[in-house]
């Protein structure tokens, strides 16, 4: 329930329903309609729960059912509504300790731009800075609009997305966390401020990119994308991420992961049993998840939580969870699992209609397009993020891959209830300003106090700015620093505060300040021009352009690549105080676009140059190598070769090879993973990609695959394998 107070979107306590979801193999089971909960105003509400009896790793006991999410830490069970936003904190800081790495707050300056074609991010946080970009595609009609973040441009159905009425942001997660590096020595924007032998995984990485995204958005006034209204989505490697960050960041509305199998949504303790893709293999292909899960993979019964609690930690919010039952791999049954287990916390918190899991589909292709899923799709978006309809949730799983609770709990959904406490405090006093600067303020107000008898938690700190107020900060105390800024900017501010129950005060009267100049040059420099690119290789390329003009003077030039001849998202890959650069660790045979910006002393950057394209040359193999397939799984109309085995049999370092193969008549390929793949007739080359060409004598990767549709009943498979 959303209720509209003065002229702020504020969140409702969940509304209490008696709601049943019960299982239907490859049938829909529906709940009562109701209205959508609403995202939170901050990225993190518990933020302020104080979390004790974090277990250690060597005292885990072996459970191989589900840890009961209703379980405290201090061996009560929860009881109230109330009680979930500090068990939700509890259960976030064990995924965290064991599964995923910390996940940092709003680092000391986040600034960017909201435009109708692209987003740009600047991060600065303990001396260390760090930027990327997202391309922005507006659907038809007049703004502001909610927008669905797309990880990876891979398997999301956009046209649906924005024919539904929301932006499309495409987000590129590989620049702020690369996949193809060790786990000493990890890349991306998110370990340029936290450092490259940071303990958390990448996909918390990419869920602190969304979350600097969110908060761009935030700050740049709702005049083109909606502040409260965002929703996440991607498949494969995609989906893990895009269930991560809707678990981590309470203000993503809408959460919709795709296919996302081992390390996304299946449980853990189900995985081994199931033949999907092993823990130990998930963990050691990319280091998506945290250093500390290694030592789980091959015992994830001793892990203190699972991920029917991640799911658990969207609820109330939306979640809508795309499977494949046709591939084993992908651990279909563990992730219906996970979604029966999450549902429970749904039901208890009166939010039943707001989970769906859909497995039951014909096409068994890995990230497709599907029809089933349409519909549901645009209903979400209708619900979670447009706020016209109220489509209840659905659980539709396949008879190919169901699975049964039953089997893996040994605890019961408690009946919650929130009478005790429904009077808000009491308003608090006008906020007054002070050491306002460039990009920050001081708030101070009269203290509130509780009038309900669950005790004042704290404070909530809005923006107002017409249609859409985000809230830019919590607090326990009467005062409150704001950050992220922007200079000679005037903000008008009001303070609400909330008490044990969720239950929220009236606005404050607002206080008015604006920032400060900072300095007074305001003109970014002109746009450098004759961008050109010379001595390309099959690893890098030279970059050179004419300089630009300021009227203070040029400080350096920002480097920006992107992938292929067209589409994908522009991301800084380098600085530069002359005019040129050199461009290194590119991939044998890929395309890339360049542009480059310049920046004054500042910060006020240029648009952006012309653009130039260069193609690497093809690799060289340096020794000789062997390619091995192995049939993962296979059905009727297709079949997924995971892994493709390439190991270098000689003597050298190999720093690139190519695998050729021949396949049975009437097969096609439908997609593949970690390899550029090409297709002539029944002939199929794979290159290496960056990250698995180099191999040491001996060495091997396993991280290569593709599926292929065949006719119905044509049980051969491809052979004719080669490497060099």
């Amino acid at each position: 329930m959303i209720i509209s107070l003065a002229r702020s979107k504020i969140r409702s306590r969940v509304v209490a329903l008696a709601v049943a979801v019960t299982l239907s193999v490859a049938g829909a089971v529906a709940v009562a309609p109701g209205e959508a909960a609403a995202a939170a105003g901050v990225e993190n509400e518990g933020a302020d729960c104080a979390v004790t009896g974090l277990p250690d790793a060597g005292s885990l006991p072996n459970n191989s059912r589900l840890p009961d999410p209703f379980l405290k830490l201090n061996g009560t069970r929860v009881s109230a509504k109330s009680d979930w936003r500090c068990r939700r904190e509890e259960i976030k800081r064990l995924a965290e300790k064991f599964v995923y790495g910390e996940k940092p707050g709003k680092p000391a300056g986040v600034t960017g731009t909201v435009s109708s074609t692209g987003i740009t991010v600047n991060v600065n946080h303990n001396g260390r800075s760090s930027s990327f970009s997202a391309s922005v595609s507006l659907p038809s009609g007049s703004g502001p609009f909610p927008a669905v973040v797309v990880l990876g441009g891979f398997g999301a159905d956009t046209t649906a997305i924005r024919a539904a009425g929301a932006a499309v942001i495409n987000y590129d997660p590989y620049a702020v966390g690369r996949e193809g590096t060790p786990r000493n020595n990890k890349q991306g924007a998110f370990y340029s401020i936290y450092g490259s032998s940071s303990s958390t995984g990448l996909l918390l990485a990419w869920a602190w990119g969304v979350s600097r995204i969110i908060d761009v958005i935030e700050q740049s006034g709702g005049g083109i994308l909606k502040a409260d209204a965002t929703g996440v989505t991607g498949c494969s490697r995609f989906g893990k991420g895009a269930f991560v960050i809707g678990a981590f960041d309470q203000r993503i509305a809408l959460t919709m992961p795709i296919e996302s199998g081992s390390a996304g949504v299946p449980i853990f303790r189900g995985i081994p049993g199931e033949g999907a893709q092993s823990l130990s293999s998930a963990y050691g292909e990319q280091p998506w998840l945290g250093d500390a899960f290694g030592s789980f993979t091959s015992s994830p019964t001793r892990l203190p939580v699972d991920t029917h609690e991640m799911v658990a930690m969207v609820a109330p919010r939306g979640l809508f969870i795309m499977d494949n039952p046709h591939i084993a791999n992908l651990g279909p049954k563990s992730a219906s699992v996970a979604a029966l287990g999450g549902a429970e916390v749904y039901k208890a918190l009166g939010a039943g209609d707001n989970i769906t899991y859909w497995s039951d589909i014909q096409d068994g292709n890995h990230c497709a397009n599907r029809a089933e899923w349409r519909t549901p799709l645009q209903q979400n978006i209708q619900k979670f993020l447009l706020k016209t309809g109220n489509a209840a949730g659905a659980i539709r799983i396949s008879s190919r891959a169901s699975g049964n609770l039953s089997e893996w709990r040994d605890w019961q959904t408690p009946t919650l209830n929130d009478a005790g406490d429904t009077t808000p405090p009491s308003t608090p006093g006008t906020p007054a300003a002070s050491n306002v600067t460039t990009t920050s303020a001081t708030l101070t107000w009269a203290a509130s106090t509780d009038q309900g008898g669950s005790g004042l938690a704290g404070y909530n700190v809005y923006h107002e700015q017409g249609a859409t107020d985000p809230q830019l900060g919590q607090s326990t105390t009467n005062s409150i620093t704001l950050t992220g800024l922007t200079a000679n900017t005037q903000y008008q501010m009001y303070v609400r505060a909330r008490d044990g129950a969720g239950n929220l005060s009236g606005n404050s009267q607002p206080v008015t300040f604006t920032t400060t100049t900072g300095g007074g040059d305001t003109s970014p420099p002109t746009a450098p021009a004759g961008l050109a690119a010379s001595g390309t290789t099959s690893t890098g390329t030279n970059l050179s352009w004419t300089a630009s003009m300021d009227d203070t003077g040029v400080a350096g030039y920002d480097i920006l690549r992107a992938p292929g001849a067209s589409g994908g998202t522009f991301t800084q890959a380098g600085t530069s105080t002359t005019t040129s650069f050199s461009d290194t660790g590119l991939t044998p045979s890929t395309t890339y676009r360049y542009q480059v910006r310049a920046r004054d002393a500042a910060g006020n950057t240029s648009p952006v140059s012309n653009t130039t394209e260069v193609t690497t040359q093809p690799g060289t193999s340096t020794g000789t190598c062997t390619a091995v397939p192995a049939v993962q799984t296979q059905w009727d109309t297709g079949y997924v070769i995971q892994p493709l085995t390439i190991t270098n049999t000689g003597t050298s370092t190999i720093t690139g090879w190519t695998v050729t193969f021949m396949l049975p008549a009437g097969h096609t390929l439908t997609g593949s993973w970690n390899g550029t793949v090409t297709a002539s007739g029944q002939t199929v080359t794979i290159r290496n990609v960056g990250h698995n060409g180099t191999l040491a004598p001996g060495a091997g990767t396993t991280s290569v695959g593709f599926q292929v549709s065949r006719p119905n009943g044509n049980t051969a498979i491809p052979s004719g394998y080669t490497c060099a």
